[in-house]
């Protein structure tokens, strides 16, 4: 039941993580505060050792453990931040520590779970397919399960983040955060609504991986197989979660990958911090529902910042495409010595940086005297893009942008 999470397992939990876990700063953002149309403010999760808030669930729930728990060990099923956070603190506690992980788990996010001590176990395709190795696994061995969600005692160590977030900035009148399994929605929304009664809490999830959207909503929208999200990446929403979810929480919004996409870039450009895709996931959805919190006063958590470089690197190159500062050119030019040249010294004299050149001859439909040339330029964005194709054609060079 909803009740049986209370403000008091969440005051309780902040005392045991007290100088254990990174208080971590929560400050208004100027500039998204302008794009969003509402006063904006960011929990940098993101900032905590291992990068995530998951370490305040995992640690509320192994100090309380007896010695014998400990002494047997404790296992833990996750795509990977809840990984870290429980190989961690079970390295500081002297804790045996199993951690059962997908397969195609983030590199990072394995490599940094086992720097921490722990043996990783990788197994099935999904977070679904993991946990049921893993429960068996620990039915098996005797360990002691520490689970990424749907546990009281995770959700309470995860509600400490919502503590900090009114005592530093009181005047949050709402709150967006990410779902997966419900954990950290569910300790947010019970601490929040019983310090300030009138706050509204929003849940996220992926388009991709839409379980308590559904369950909220009453729709039937098919999971996915993979997401950019991969940390709220998950089927099904805890039991114990989802009546928390139900009862304290105002709406459940949906984001798609290139809401997300977007959303890490802004945090990256404008706010010079890095998340993963599911420490997006409110900013995301702030952006894209601006309507519903104009005016308001929103608390975002960067819950995460464990994304794999060359994601990162992907994603900013997709951005500099959209935003057009980055573009596919096209040109139909006379094959003849020189041509390519004359191009390049146009594109020059345009402010446009050449990238990489694509000359082709064999595999076009043009006729043999003309030859076909694709150009990536760094531009200053859509109006300058624009300016490039006008002084192309202008000089009779049939160009058009591609993609």
């Amino acid at each position: 039941m909803a009740s049986d999470l209370t403000l008091r397992d969440i005051e309780a939990a902040a005392q045991r993580l007290r100088g254990e876990v990174v208080d971590t700063p929560c400050l208004v953002s100027r500039t998204l505060s302008e794009l969003a149309g509402c006063e904006v403010y960011l929990k940098f999760e993101n900032l905590q050792f291992t990068a995530s808030f998951k370490e305040r669930g995992a640690l509320n729930k192994m100090a309380q453990l007896g010695e014998a728990e400990r002494a047997a060990g404790v296992l833990a099923v996750s795509a990977g931040n809840h990984a870290q956070g429980v190989a961690y603190h079970a390295q500081r506690m002297g804790i045996p520590a199993t951690i059962v992980m997908p397969r195609f788990a983030p590199a990072v996010k394995v490599d940094n779970t086992r720097r921490f001590g722990a043996t990783v176990v990788l197994e099935g395709d999904t977070f679904d397919d993991a946990r049921a190795h893993g429960l068996a696994l620990a039915n098996e061995r005797g360990f002691t399960v520490v689970h990424p969600y749907d546990d009281l005692a995770v959700a309470a160590g995860q509600g400490t983040i919502a503590l900090e977030m009114l005592a530093a900035q009181p005047q949050i009148d709402t709150l967006i955060v990410a779902i997966g399994g419900g954990g950290l929605i569910s300790g947010m929304a019970t601490a929040a609504r019983a310090i300030k009664p009138g706050i509204e809490v929003y849940g996220v999830q992926t388009e991709r991986f839409p379980a308590v959207w559904n369950a909220v909503h009453h729709g039937h929208r098919e999971s996915g197989q993979a997401t950019i999200a991969d940390g709220i990446a998950v089927k099904s929403p805890g039991a114990l979660t989802l009546p928390i979810i139900k009862e304290r929480v105002r709406d459940v919004l949906l984001v798609s990958e290139d809401d997300i996409e977007q959303a890490i870039l802004m945090l990256l450009e404008i706010e010079k911090t890095v998340v993963e895709g599911a420490g997006g996931v409110g900013l995301a959805a702030l952006m894209k529902h601006r309507e519903r919190f104009a005016g308001r006063r929103v608390g975002l958590v960067l819950c995460g910042g464990n994304i794999e470089p060359l994601v990162l690197a992907e994603i900013i190159e997709r951005g500099m495409v959209k935003s057009g500062r980055l573009a596919r050119l096209r040109l139909d030019i006379r094959d003849v010595p020189g041509a390519l040249a004359d191009v390049a010294t146009l594109l020059g004299k345009l402010g446009a940086n050449i990238d990489e050149v694509q000359h082709q001859r064999a595999f076009t439909s043009l006729s043999v005297e003309r030859a076909q040339i694709e150009v990536v330029v760094r531009t200053r964005g859509v109006a300058h893009i624009e300016q490039i194709l006008a002084a192309l054609r202008a000089q009779d060079y049939r160009a058009e942008r591609v993609g």
